[in-house]
């Protein structure tokens, strides 16, 4: 009974271990109040901290007013308008409007510079604002609508389409938490854009229709002038739109930088006072809890050291001390992460550029990258560099080279022939040799027989028959005994 006590006992310790374990995501979740889509991104790499239903098709309601002001500035930057040019409000620049849409009172036949529809539209929200800079850069509403479509496909945006430049309710009327995002996103390259939605406060220049006008931004994190009074400033936020209709509920897309964290949050379908009759505008208090979320989880932190080395490669052409170099990343690398994160888990997979490494090699050479990754998912990528720099061998070289000629087919075939045609010639010689060898000693024997010949014939008396067969004979065989001999 005893040992069987001994089980429970064990199974109670390994749990305790491994829930002290490090988790690579072992945060809590923001506790949100009422957002039903969410994204929360680190604006410098792109990363999602946190995303709540972030595909879901919903209407944004003024959140539309995004894009309406990133194509009013696209058109301002490629010299289609300009800032200070006077756009006449259109007759029908209050159609599909409701009477208690938010306006700036401009009315039909209104002269406007455009710098001053581009603040209405974005800072006061203004929606005949947007129907006037559609007006103005597409000659009609619906053609600029045609041109938001168009401008949100090429942002990559596959859930979103646009029925008016405003984002009054329509059921065909939609877009996505991490849609918005994208389009907010490349709205924010531009530094006009950044200076409008930031702005507090704008005082809009009379007109031949009214006189001055004051708004506040309708963006409570920003200024406590906001129609919804100071409740929500936070100090470390900046711009970027409201938005609200009884089908979208109270959405707000927005920014903020702290610590040198730079994020943006997209909350859509919250709960509010002219939705549900709470006292508080839970757009904006959850935005507030996303902030606070990620800015008391996350920190900057170094992931990748330059001083430690990822991997070592053999180089070709190196003498044999540098045959072999370390190579490390080109810079350190810091990652937004979780402040508890260990990063134990972390791993460098390089990618060496093989073509690469045959010497000379400067020190500092990108020869390869790493991708970094945690748990399994990647965070981008780091280059890789040598540490020192590596020498040519001169014998490495040469035996190089030498492999190289010899081993090409077109080599091969060339010392072939010549060998052929070395050998042809050879054996011609030898031949034309051992010739004229034979020639002469022909001619040298046909000299000995005619010299004898004659010495035979001067003897007297004369020598007989028989004598003188006997002595060619005898001729005969010394020059049979000399050609044995040669």
């Amino acid at each position: 009974m005893k040992k069987i006590r001994i089980i429970p006992l064990l199974l109670s310790i390994l749990l305790l271990f491994s829930a002290a374990a490090p988790g690579v995501w072992a945060l809590d979740e923001p506790k949100l109040d009422s957002a039903k889509a969410v994204v929360l991104v680190d604006l410098d790499s792109g990363r999602l901290l946190y995303e709540r239903n972030k595909d879901e098709e919903r209407a944004p309601a003024s959140l539309t007013k995004i894009m309406t002001v990133l194509l009013a500035i696209e058109a301002l930057e490629k010299g289609e308008v300009t800032l200070d040019e006077m756009v006449t409000a259109q007759e029908d620049c209050l159609a599909g409007l409701d009477t208690d849409s938010s306006t700036s009172d401009i009315k039909p036949g209104e002269q406007i510079s455009y710098r001053d529809l581009l603040y209405c539209a974005l800072v006061h929200s203004a929606n005949e604002a947007c129907n006037i800079l559609a007006y103005r850069i597409s000659g009609s509403v619906g053609a600029f609508v045609d041109l938001m479509n168009r401008r949100a496909a090429e942002l990559g945006c596959t859930h979103t389409h646009f029925s008016d430049p405003n984002g009054l309710s329509n059921e065909n009327h939609y877009t996505t938490a991490y849609e918005m995002y994208l389009m907010t996103r490349e709205a924010l390259k531009h530094a006009l854009f950044v200076e409008i939605c930031n702005t507090k406060r704008y005082e809009m220049a009379p007109t031949n229709l009214s006189d001055a006008r004051v708004f506040a931004n309708s963006n409570a994190l920003l200024t406590a002038e906001s129609m919804y009074g100071g409740t929500y400033v936070y100090p470390a936020a900046a711009g970027v739109k409201t938005g609200y209709t009884r089908l979208a509920g109270y959405c707000l897309v927005s920014t903020a930088e702290k610590d040198g964290v730079r994020l943006l949050a997209v909350v859509m379908g919250c709960d509010g006072y002219y939705l549900t009759g709470l006292e508080e505008y839970q757009n904006f208090s959850d935005s507030i809890k996303l902030y606070d979320w990620a800015f008391s989880s996350f920190a900057y932190r170094t992931a990748v050291s330059s001083t430690s080395a990822v991997t070592r490669v053999r180089v070709a052409l190196a003498s044999e001390s540098d045959e072999y170099v370390n190579l490390r990343a080109q810079s350190d690398v810091s990652l937004l992460l979780p402040k508890d994160l260990s990063l134990s888990s972390l791993e460098l997979v390089p990618t060496i550029y093989e073509e690469l490494l045959v010497a000379p090699i400067n020190a500092g050479t990108v020869l390869g990258r790493a991708d970094i990754r945690i748990d399994g998912e990647s965070y981008g990528t780091v280059n890789l560099v040598n540490t020192s720099a590596v020498e040519l061998s001169k014998r490495e070289f040469m035996r190089e080279r030498m492999e190289q000629t010899f081993s090409s087919p077109w080599i091969i075939l060339l010392i072939i022939v010549v060998v052929v045609i070395a050998g042809g010639y050879l054996t011609l010689v030898i031949r034309y040799r051992i010739q004229r060898r034979r020639y002469l000693r022909r001619k040298r024997e046909a000299a000995a027989r005619r010299a004898a010949r004659e010495r035979a014939r001067d003897y007297d008396p004369p020598l007989s028959v028989e004598s003188t067969q006997r002595f060619a004979a005898i001729i005969d065989e010394e020059l049979e005994s000399r050609r044995k001999k040669e």
